[in-house]
């Protein structure tokens, strides 16, 4: 398969009057051609960092360091001029909250049309046959690109920034939370058209959600962000059905599963708060809320270990934990209550 993205140690890191702040580190993803990525992890774990950073569209108080190579070239050394036209024709963005995304003084179809013109992926006399190709892809009639954002409701403004996205016809998505605040049967609908729209064309994706459940059912890979980096990742139903790191483990446990009165009468969930950023207690992050944290833990900041690994040292999953590494301490490692 082609690899679409490849991001390699990246971290941003915050300017503030108090002092820099970390909000990505080192963090390290993969999308192939006609694959789903699902990035999860609580408010503040750094999903939209990373999301932004894809673009170089974080505020200019970032410093963004690492590789982010889109097809082979990297974003965050493009010239401006190169950079803009990578936008919305090599990767685009569902943005989470369209009502506050859209123009709300703007017609929706020409918000639709404004990328192929400035990019001028379609000729100027079928602008407006494009536009109403592309609603009637996601859903809605073609007249309704004469509406305004007001008039629409929310399913159909999410789908308005899926038609966005999908104007110039680019090789990757990234949909942040891009179905949080939608009902559930518009949030099944705006997903079965994504992953639609994935495998048809053969794009790659990142969805970006809290949401485990949903992950696990739309994309092929998981990554579970923790304090700014990847804690663990691979096959999306193994993370979802058997998380090695702790912290997965707590997600996973946070949804309670149909049919299971366990469960839905007492579900599981995390506590504590995540770290502050700007001050990460020593060792592992995750250490004063991990339920099988040791001694060692306070001492290691653990790298991403193969989960089971085979013979030659190779595994589809990899977990950020002392309890799946090379040299484990002390006894198994202990389900979360």
């Amino acid at each position: 398969m082609t690899t679409l993205l490849d991001v390699r140690d990246l971290r941003v890191t915050y300017r503030a009057p108090g002092g820099d702040v970390p909000a990505v580190r080192g963090v390290d993803l993969t999308v192939e051609a006609g694959g789903t990525l699902g990035l999860a992890g609580e408010s503040g774990s750094g999903k939209s960092t990373v999301a932004l950073a894809l673009l170089r569209l974080l505020p200019g108080t970032a410093h963004t360091t690492g590789e982010i190579l889109l097809e082979g070239e990297d974003v965050l050394t493009m010239r401006w001029g190169r950079l803009r036209a990578v936008r919305w024709v090599g990767a685009a963005v569902v943005f989470q909250g369209a009502l506050h995304a859209l123009n709300p003084v703007r017609r929706v179809g020409d918000q639709i049309a404004e990328p192929m013109l400035i990019h001028r992926t379609v000729a100027p006399g079928r602008v407006r046959d494009r536009v109403a190709e592309l609603l009637e892809r996601v859903g809605l009639p073609a007249s309704r690109a004469g509406d305004h954002p007001h008039r629409l409701s929310g399913g159909q403004r999410q789908r308005v920034m899926i038609a966005m996205a999908l104007a110039c016809e680019p090789r990757l998505i990234i949909a942040d939370e891009a179905t949080t605040a939608l009902d559930v049967m518009i949030q099944a609908q705006v997903l079965e058209l994504l992953g639609g729209l994935t495998s048809e064309q053969g794009i790659g994706m990142i969805m970006i959600s809290h949401d485990l459940s949903v992950l696990a059912a739309h994309c092929d890979r998981l990554a579970v962000m923790y304090a700014g980096r990847v804690v663990e990742q691979g096959p999306a139903t193994e993370v979802v059905r058997d998380p090695a790191h702790p912290y997965a483990s707590a997600l996973s446990s946070a949804f309670p599963r149909i049919g299971d009165p366990a469960s839905r009468l007492a579900p599981r969930g995390l506590p504590g708060e995540p770290p502050d950023p700007a001050a990460p207690p020593p060792g592992c992050v995750f250490r004063p809320r991990c339920v099988s944290a040791q001694d060692v833990c306070a001492a290691v900041d653990p790298p991403l270990y193969p989960v089971a690994p085979d013979s030659d040292g190779r595994s589809p999953r990899h977990a950020a934990c002392v309890h799946v590494g090379p040299v484990r301490p002390g006894p198994e490692r202990k389900e979360l209550p």
